[in-house]
Formats: C-alpha cells, structure tokens, sequence
C-alpha cells in the first residue's frame, strides 16, 4: 500500500512564482545526461530478457512534481526504448509496444497542473497515470516497472530528525534552518536519516521493478570534504535564516517559530551517497559517475535564485510561519543577495551525480 510521509511539494499551479517557471536549473542538469541514459538503453537493455511477449512497457517517475522536467526525462526514455525495440525486432519477432508512464509525487503535489500541461503530443505516445505516494515506501505493484527514474528527489528526506530540534539535544541546529555542516552533531543526524530514507527507497524500487528493470537516479552531493555552507546554495540556504531572524527581531515573527523550522534536506558527500548504494544487494551498479552541472560555474542572477528558492521552498515558509511571510521573507532575500553578492568564483562545487542500476 502506499505510504505517506511528511509532504514537501514544489510550489504548484502556473503562475510566476511556480517550480512549472523556475525549475530550469534542474533543467540543465538532466539534459547534460540525457544522452548517456539514451545510449545506455540502446546498449544495455535487454527486451528479450525482459518478457519476449512484452506488450506494454512500463516506466515511472518518481518525485515527478508538477513538469516539464519529468516530461522530458520519461519522453527521452521513451524514444530509446523504441529505437531499442525497432532494433530488436529487426533480429525477432516482438510484440508491438504501448507505454505506460506512472507519474508519482507526494498527495498534495499538484496532479491537476501536471496533467493539464502534459503536452498533447506526449498524450499520444503513452497511457499516463497519477500515484500519489511517498517514494520512502513502496507505491506501485511488485515487479511492475521496467524503467524508474527520479531526478534530484532524494535529498528530500522523509522528516527531520528530531533531536535537531530538540534544543537540549547535542544535535540542536540552533538558528541554522537546514544542514549546513557547520555542527557537527547535526550533520551526524541528517546523514543517519538520509541512509535510512536511501535504503528504504531501494528497496521499495527493488520489490516494483521487474528483474532486468533500470533505476535510473539523477541528484546532487558534495564532494568528499566539503561542507555545504562553502557552496552557493548552503550560502543561500543561510541567508534565508537570516532573513528570518531579522523578521524575528522585528516582529515579523518569532525566533520561537525559527528554531522549531528545519528543511528536511540532506545533500550526501559522494562516498556516503555511494556506500549507501553499494549496500543494497538487489540491484547491480551498471553506471555510478559525477558530471558537472553546466550552471555550476555560471554568475546566477539574484532574481533567478530568488525565484527558484521561492518556488522549491514557499510551501514550507507557507505551512510553518503563514501565508504572509513568504512575499516578505523573499524580497528580503532578493534585497540581501543584491547587497551582498555571492562571489562564484570562491564557492566550493556541488557535484551531480548520475547512477544507472539493475535488477538482480
């Protein structure tokens, strides 16, 4: 059955301030693999394996939010798979194929957007379907997908761990309202939690996917050594506190509401998101790599980070301190990272990193 999990969705709808509209960082990384997923079904994937008398292929995409990123990663698979399957069938007798695409998110994603803008000519190469779900359980029928495939989703925990807000706790993150590596006993706590919520996704993945199926996984770590307040998004993350202590001390709202707020986010070093993978004996390791996001060294304007952490974010300003202090919080933000730019050149890298697996 599905399981359901603390529920942090992108901001919905498609309006100005949607992830629909400022999600093109996301964008650019997936489009960097695009063409090794590609290739390496043309490659590697074996239909005949799969079922000789395969009739519908399917595929999912978990943490799908609201498009158009999950759009072009399902249809670049797709159109391998059918040149796969062309090939095949040149050699034997197969079955013609119908796709069927599982698009899963969070209950309060915003399924209704999705499905409006799927694009028509997407409607008519495949059967789409809705699965409202936390990816930290199973949410489809056991050994039912040929192709999963997530895209920067897993860094998202199911929760924070409590002790981080526990302030007799070694771990308190005090006014810190995410992992920034900066307290030690903190980041011991979230990297515990990420293990768990890794593990848990794995192996719900292996119970779903038939035995030859692809998990295909796209994300961000650190690379081993550096902490994430030496990145450009830890520093953002950390004026985002800021932003709200001031809002505190002006009564805006309360350092009480800061310091029991914290963004269930974990971003692994690339050793521990690795051990992690490496531990699950379902899946075999066919491609485990970093690339490096074509942005990363790219002078981001202050008005595209604004936008992109309001859309990845406001749900959580939203639920937590009101509906009124999201517009306030951001133009604080903006006005911050305008008067104090964020020097690139300086930053530590974020690292993307691109996992092929298969099932045993």
């Amino acid at each position: 059955m599905p399981t359901f999990s603390q529920s942090h969705p992108m901001s919905g709808g498609d309006d100005q301030h949607s992830y629909i509209h400022n999600s093109s960082y996301q964008k650019a990384a997936i489009d960097v693999v695009e063409e090794k997923t590609k290739q390496y079904i043309l490659e590697k994937l074996d239909l005949l394996n799969l079922n000789p008398d395969l009739s519908t292929f399917t595929i999912a995409d978990y943490g799908c939010s609201i498009g158009p990123n999950t759009f072009h990663a399902v249809q670049n698979i797709i159109e391998a798979v059918k040149l796969k399957h062309l090939k095949e069938s040149q050699e034997n007798s197969l079955v013609p194929l119908e796709f069927q695409v599982c698009f899963s998110d969070q209950p309060s994603n915003d399924f209704n957007t999705l499905f409006r803008t799927l694009p028509p000519s997407f409607r008519q190469e495949y059967f789409s379907v809705g699965v409202p779900g936390s990816f930290y359980g199973r949410v489809l029928p056991r050994n039912s997908i040929h192709i999963g495939n997530t895209s920067f989703t897993t860094h998202w925990l199911s929760k924070v761990p409590e002790q981080v807000l526990d302030k007799k706790s070694p771990a308190w993150k005090k006014h810190y309202i995410h992992c920034n590596d900066s307290i030690e006993a903190v980041t011991n706590a979230f990297m515990v939690q990420y293990t768990k919520d890794m593990s848990l996704f794995l192996k719900a993945r292996a119970e779903e996917l038939v035995s030859g199926g692809l998990m295909i996984v796209l994300g961000f770590c650190l690379p081993d050594g550096v902490a994430m307040y030496e990145t450009w998004p830890g520093i953002v993350k950390d004026a985002i506190s800021d932003c709200l202590q001031d809002m505190a001390t002006l009564g805006i709202t309360t350092h009480e509401k800061i310091d029991m707020f914290s963004l269930p986010l974990y971003f692994p070093q690339f050793s521990e998101m690795k051990r992690v993978i490496e531990q699950n004996e379902s899946f075999t390791i066919e491609l485990m790599e970093t690339v490096s996001h074509p942005l990363e060294a790219v002078k981001l304007s202050d008005n595209f980070i604004t936008s992109m952490y309001r859309a990845l974010l406001s749900i959580f300003i939203e639920k937590h301190f009101g509906i009124g202090e999201v517009d306030e919080l951001f133009n604080r933000l903006a006005k911050k990272l305008s008067d104090h730019p964020i020097d690139f050149e300086k930053c530590k890298k974020q690292m993307v990193y691109y996992v092929v697996l298969k099932k045993k």
